[in-house]
């Protein structure tokens, strides 16, 4: 049994079961296997090319896979069922600049059989004082606004997200990423492709990294990072004399009054102790444990194959 399905108790609202994918002759999915259970909030990193746009497509049953499975709420991608269970907003959304906001978001609903408060949807989303608007009047923040409207239509079990806070201002961003955590909250699995490592590692749940069309990583951030074994940065600051706490420690010595040592993860409580023992050499200490962007630097770069 899957870990996560044991802490959750629940199906998976995703399965990717060795999926491969060919353009020609180049494969550009090998035997990608993913699974999203409910309320989970996955980031799907890597670089461009990396294949997060094709898994996509072949989630949505644009394209069709080679070999291998996918499963959305137990049914094939393409089918009227996958399709009323997902909800996808793509990173450049297009809608009919003579409509309005109000106009095309009821229009998507009655596509989709859904009743929807429409002004709450908007007003949710920070259109409230534009929904009368023409589209066509829309900035490219209001337009992927709109898309995140669409999206939060008839409470999708399954979301994809492809670089949602693109065009969007800072506080902007953190209203997206408020509604995730709404649609994670009521159950929705939400996968986000994403290039915004800051954004997503305080936001997500866990981290899948592509390269070169293969699953390299696939776990929390905490998880990744014990795989990874990547050195925790200790800076400590002397009272006085950094040269001998250099000595002492054997760090390296940083801006002339602190000193800079990496440890691994399994040495670091042994370690505080040791600076501890210290005693007043020591005025102060910050611990930064290895980022996203540390993990994904190591994991995207790793020839896995």
């Amino acid at each position: 049994m899957d870990k996560r399905n044991a802490q959750t108790g629940s199906d998976p609202v995703l399965v990717l079961n060795g999926l491969n994918k060919f353009r020609g002759n180049t494969q550009v999915l090998h035997g990608v296997d993913l699974k999203l259970f409910p309320g989970e909030r996955v980031a799907l990193l890597g670089h461009n090319g990396a294949g997060k746009s094709t898994l996509i497509k072949a989630v949505l049953g644009l394209i069709h896979a080679e070999g291998g499975e996918i499963s959305i709420c137990g049914h094939k991608p393409g089918s009227g069922k996958a399709r009323a269970a997902t909800a996808f907003l793509p990173e450049a959304v297009s809608f009919h600049p003579a409509l309005t906001g109000h106009e095309q978001l009821g229009m998507f609903a009655r596509l989709a059989g859904v009743k929807a408060d429409l002004e709450g949807l908007l007003t949710r989303v920070g259109l409230g004082d534009a929904m009368k608007r023409r589209i066509g009047t829309y900035s490219k923040g209001m337009r992927q606004r709109l898309g995140l409207a669409q999206v939060l239509l008839g409470r999708p079990k399954l979301a994809l997200l492809d670089e949602p806070t693109s065009g969007l201002d800072p506080i902007s961003r953190q209203d997206l990423y408020a509604i995730i955590d709404e649609l994670a909250a009521q159950g929705t699995a939400v996968l986000i492709a994403s290039h915004a490592l800051t954004e997503v590692e305080a936001r997500t749940d866990r981290i899948a990294i592509m390269r070169k069309g293969v699953l390299v990583a696939d776990d929390t951030l905490q998880g990744l990072s014990a795989q990874a074994g990547l050195p925790t940065r200790v800076r400590i600051r002397a009272s006085e004399d950094a040269a001998a706490l250099a000595a002492q420690t054997g760090g390296r010595r940083i801006n002339g009054a602190s000193v800079e040592i990496e440890i691994q993860a399994a040495a670091k409580m042994s370690t505080l102790r040791e600076i501890a023992a210290m005693g007043d050499a020591v005025a102060d200490l910050e611990i930064t444990p290895p980022r996203l962007e540390d993990l994904y630097r190591h994991y995207a770069k790793e020839a896995r194959q």
